[in-house]
């Protein structure tokens, strides 16, 4: 739906702003997640402004904005708040899909049920990235069992503590990087905090 048709009742549902210098913060934010994809397993600070609704942490609704839009059909899991949803649809007149594997983007707010990274779309052979990219809201990105990463942007190997992850994530994500070129990419976001898994990234035994 056009911006132009929600602006009323968006004003008077009082709908927080987005970005509060829309062009520069969402370069910054863009650069930041490109560059956590091209150092997998590091951990960056968003620092743009946006208001940020239930259920969103400061790092998820900074990307979310920057990276969905009318062309990006979004997945949010059952329980996401009816203000994240409004917020979203208004700023970034995204449609939002029922099933994780017609979206490009899928958005885990803290404490919600993430999908199977099997899935999530993983791409078509002609076309990869068009696989559905997933963020997901963790308890910590400091502070959790140590996994070593290795592969494209890791020098040797990068140890990553993410506490809270869905059960099994990595066993999962062992199985999508063989699916490699195919498979989904991963942010992980923790209130301000990002990490990039790109397909790419193995996980060390």
């Amino acid at each position: 739906m056009p911006h132009e048709t929600l602006a009323a009742p968006a004003a008077s549902r009082g709908l927080l702003p987005g970005f509060a210098d829309p062009g520069h913060d969402a370069q910054a934010t863009f650069r930041a997640a490109l560059d956590s994809l091209a150092h997998p397993g590091r951990v960056r600070d968003i620092m743009a402004g946006c208001g940020v609704p239930e259920g969103l942490s400061p790092a998820m609704t900074a990307l979310l904005l920057t990276l969905v839009d009318v062309d990006t059909p979004l997945w949010l899991p059952q329980g996401a708040s009816g203000d994240a949803i409004a917020f979203l649809r208004f700023h970034c007149g995204c449609p939002i899909v029922p099933s994780p594997s017609l979206a490009r983007f899928a958005a885990v707010p803290a404490g919600l049920a993430a999908p199977a990274l099997s899935a999530c779309h993983p791409g078509d052979p002609a076309y990869p990235d068009l696989s559905t990219t997933l963020l997901i809201e963790v308890a910590s990105l400091s502070d959790g069992d140590p996994v070593a990463l290795s592969g494209p942007g890791i020098q040797t190997r990068q140890t990553l503590r993410a506490g809270g992850l869905p059960d099994g994530f990595w066993r999962e994500w062992r199985l999508n990087h063989q699916r490699f070129p195919l498979g989904v990419d991963v942010f992980l976001t923790q209130d301000r905090r990002i990490c990039g898994l790109p397909r790419s990234t193995r996980v060390e035994s």
